[in-house]
């Protein structure tokens, strides 16, 4: 059985500790989502805290938080690499308490470097994304699963909406932005789909009487198409500031692609 670990410590932008029993501060928007240390396993560790509060519902595939659902927060947990713990939600909940947030949240954790987050937006969608791909490659290849905890490296991808989104649109949401984390990695030379630890987490304005939720958010659509275009330039920004060698091909995506079609034949 694992030993409970010692409550962790938690600093704000200014490096004072909250009050005790303190809840963290409602942040409406997503730019403005809180930069927070902690001190633990010998080292300083930064998270990035979004608690938007209550009105919004979440589709995620978080350690914490993950599936639909109404959530208040969500907490983005550097860890450091070669992260080893097999309790990572309760781990993270524990950290999401230390911060200050309450009720239901969802909780990501990465290797990367939060402090480089990139923030995007178009028309009122916003993207904050985390990039640490050191570690990545294509969904599918020969070699068979692994089981238990990956390694540690991700992408985070956290979208808000203000719109409500409709139980098929939010998972239409989900695919949207992996389809453009996707072409953001083959356009920055890239040669992958993603890591094998990546996570999404799209949040939308909980539906009110007499405004039905938006039923579609595949690319093409006006919200899709915003969702896309955000998560694009903010994957695209993080990818080139995690690695400024990772250079845009020759010829575009196209290109990118060919070279792969041709590799894999």
């Amino acid at each position: 059985m694992l030993d409970s670990p010692p409550p962790v410590p938690v600093r704000g932008p200014a490096g004072a500790a909250p009050p005790d029993g303190a809840a963290a501060p409602p942040v409406t928007a997503l730019r403005d989502a809180l930069l927070l240390t902690r001190e633990e396993s010998g080292g300083r560790w930064p998270m990035l805290l979004w608690a938007p509060g209550r009105g919004m519902r979440m589709i995620s595939s978080a350690l914490l938080g993950g599936g639909t659902g109404e959530r208040e927060w969500v907490l983005n947990a550097q860890v450091p690499p070669g992260y080893r713990r097999m309790d990572p939600a309760a781990h993270l909940a524990a950290l999401a308490r230390a911060a200050g947030a309450t009720g239901p949240g969802v909780g990501l954790m990465t290797a990367a470097d939060v402090r480089a987050r990139r923030w995007a937006a178009d028309e009122g969608v916003e993207a904050l994304v985390t990039a640490g791909i050191g570690v990545r490659g294509w969904a599918a290849v020969p070699a068979p699963g692994e089981p238990g905890p990956q390694r540690a490296g991700t992408i985070n991808i956290v979208v808000s909406v203000p719109v409500p989104l409709s139980d098929a649109a939010l998972v239409n949401a989900v695919a949207t932005a992996t389809e453009a984390k996707v072409q953001a990695l083959l356009e920055t030379g890239a040669d992958a789909s993603g890591t094998p630890t990546d996570a999404v987490c799209v949040a939308a304005v909980r539906p009110v009487d007499g405004r039905p939720p938006e039923p579609f958010a595949g690319p093409r659509s006006v919200w899709g198409a915003r969702v896309a275009r955000a998560v694009h330039r903010a994957v695209t920004d993080a990818c080139r500031e995690e690695s400024p060698r990772v250079r845009r091909p020759a010829g575009g995506p196209a290109a990118a692609c060919a070279s792969r079609e041709r590799h894999v034949r």
